[in-house]
């Protein structure tokens, strides 16, 4: 892990499009800024994680083949 130590206001660069800016400190909480490209999803960590759990669930999950097949052939019973 890379730790650098920034002031309010300055930044660093992640590549050449990501930026993170150092916006406030107010006790024990920073407030930062990311300027990314749309295209660049950005989470929160503990959110990141909850995602791929439930991904994870989905890909476990059992799938009744035969509703899917009448989903997407429209006969929806």
């Amino acid at each position: 892990m890379l730790a650098l130590a920034r002031k309010i206001n300055q930044s660093i660069v992640i590549g050449s499009d990501i930026e993170i800016t150092l916006l406030e400190i107010k006790g024990d909480q920073i407030k930062i800024g990311i300027n990314a490209p749309k295209s660049v999803p950005i989470y929160r960590k503990e959110i990141y994680e909850q995602i791929q759990d439930e991904n994870k669930k989905a890909a476990q999950a059992d799938v009744d083949v035969q509703s899917l097949e009448n989903l997407f052939a429209g006969n929806i019973k």
